[in-house]
């Protein structure tokens, strides 16, 4: 069932159908600029060359363009609007049952998002069966004939497939039916020694590659950003915290390079995640290559980009599958470290950072005064969604001998949820950290806060270098370090006046000791270490 919305200048049907300003800076939701998921029988997009391999420019072998014999691919109505979103006029469609893309709109990124819609994922099959009589007839064992034909006049309608897995309950059957409707007579050698997980399988590899794609040009953005934010605050000092308490000093770009760091490490495993689930199985019942020729496998996986899967029991191995979303799972535990960390930087009594707030924005409908950290909260419940995948995932690894079917609601949900979901998130996060508003002067009065206690350490050290017992240093600055935290002493004061301290340290050794610079001699050494050598 299709329900058409229109384009209104108002929210329409409540937050299930929340609509959004997909070129805004922070995606905030936006009314009048509905997003449009079309359905029509042009072909899936060429998949960006740059995000085919993480920013080399070249598009994989087996891409889209190749796919089609090399051919230009028509773009889609929104096409032109690129990563920003849909720039045109026209209707709204969103599409009811579990053939839609799971995750709604509001946080959905429309390249993302194409990726799962039943036009693309129906076109992918297509290319899967139509790949498969090439190499067939090449084999001899259907016409050529027949294999040009399928690839002259097959073409497909969502909603004829629809109609009729009303009655088939069988998707692959529905869309074969269909197939069969436009190409005639040589259907018949369509699908000959296949299964439906041959189709199903290898078209979620692709899917699921370019959903990988698309995160890692995500990843690659959002490492930009923080590596520009990290190397301009590299000295702006503030305050380390352990266990949410003051600790010692370290700098805001050091901070931001620590996560930098993490999201590289992110982007290491989805290079490698992204590699392990990209095969492709085209084995027939039971993975025997009984009725089908192991050499149509290699030919179909190489159109569409894919590696051949060694040993298939008629489904690809799902501890690949797990093994792709728990990555994915433990890049959304990056996003959600960060956004964690804004968050109580925001805190009034904090107030270090801020996330940027826009003219015209409101915090609350109660209090006019209030600016909450809105994004970095959305980016923690939308981490909650991809982690949300990973024990599914797992349990989809053991099938019932060759194979069953549970899996398979469970990838019909998270593919599209999980993609679409860190996609959003990345996003909204490397604009957050492009847009944070930085308080060094905050940074500085909170360094302050504990009157010198920041130094103890320091303190701790100098004494048993000058000859003081560990034991006995440790008593003297924490006896002192006390009337910090009960009296609102100065600590540098106090250790000064302290005789069994004064026998070890006068006070321009004491002093010395108090000193920020100190703290931060070795952060050029990480940077290095972090961003490379200058």
């Amino acid at each position: 069932m299709l329900i058409r919305i229109y384009k209104l200048g108002l929210p329409i049907l409540g937050p299930i159908f929340s609509r959004h300003c997909y070129g805004a800076p922070d995606s905030r939701p936006c009314y009048g600029a509905p997003v449009l998921f079309p359905y029509s029988n042009a072909p899936h997009p060429a998949r960006l060359g740059a995000l085919a391999t993480g920013g080399s420019g070249t598009a994989p072998a087996g891409g889209a363009a190749a796919r089609s014999g090399g051919a230009a691919l028509p773009s889609w109505p929104y096409a032109a609007g690129g990563r920003g979103g849909y720039k045109g006029g026209g209707t709204v469609w969103w599409r009811r049952g579990y053939k839609s893309i799971a995750m709604i709109p509001r946080y959905s990124r429309p390249e993302m998002a194409r990726i799962w819609e039943p036009e693309n994922r129906f076109r992918i099959w297509f290319e899967i069966e139509a790949h498969a009589c090439d190499a067939q007839a090449e084999l001899g064992v259907i016409p050529k004939a027949a294999a040009a034909a399928v690839w002259k006049r097959g073409k497909f309608e969502v909603a004829r497939i629809d109609e009729i897995e009303k009655e088939t309950r069988h998707d692959v059957i529905a869309f074969l039916t269909n197939l069969a409707e436009h190409i005639g007579p040589e259907a018949r050698f369509v699908h000959q020694g296949m299964t439906s997980s041959d189709v199903l399988d290898t078209c979620l590899a692709v899917q699921l590659t370019e959903a990988a794609d698309l995160l890692l040009a995500d990843l690659d953005d959002l490492l930009a950003a923080l590596e520009a934010r990290a190397r301009e605050h590299k000295a702006t000092l503030c305050i380390g915290r352990s266990h949410g308490i003051h600790a010692e000093p370290t700098t805001f770009g050091l901070k931001l390079a620590g996560h930098y760091a993490e999201f590289a490490r992110g982007r290491e495993r989805l290079v490698a995640a992204r590699r392990e689930i990209a095969t492709c199985a085209i084995s027939g019942a039971v993975g025997t290559f009984a009725h089908i020729d192991p050499a149509v496998e290699a030919h179909v996986a190489a159109k569409m980009g894919l590696a051949v899967e060694p040993i298939s029991s008629q489904v690809i191995p799902r501890d690949r599958h797990a093994m792709f979303f728990t990555t994915l799972a433990v890049i959304a535990g990056g996003v959600e470290r960060l956004a964690t960390e804004i968050r109580h930087l925001q805190r009034t009594e904090v107030r270090e950072v801020e996330e940027r707030f826009a003219a015209g924005q409101k915090g609350s409908s109660a209090m006019p005064h209030k600016r909450n950290p809105i994004l970095s909260e959305n980016l923690t419940g939308l981490a909650r969604l991809v982690r949300g995948a990973v024990v599914p995932a797992l349990e989809n690894i053991a099938l019932w001998h060759e194979r069953d079917i549970s899996h398979s609601s469970v990838e019909r949900v998270i593919a599209p949820d999980s993609t679409i979901a860190l996609d959003f998130a990345l996003g909204r996060l490397a604009g957050l950290v492009r847009g944070l508003v930085v308080y060094p002067e905050a940074m500085r009065a909170n360094l302050d806060a504990l009157r010198g206690l920041i130094f103890s350490q320091r303190v701790l050290l100098a004494l048993t270098q000058a000859g003081m017992s560990r034991e006995d240093s440790y008593t003297t600055v924490q006896r002192n370090a006390a009337k910090v935290w009960d009296e609102g002493a100065d600590f540098l004061t106090l250790l000064e006046a302290d005789a069994e301290v004064g026998k070890c340290l006068d006070g321009t050794a004491l002093r010395a000791l108090f000193d920020l610079d100190f703290h931060t001699a070795k952060v050029d050494t990480i940077f290095d270490r972090v961003f490379g050598a200058a």
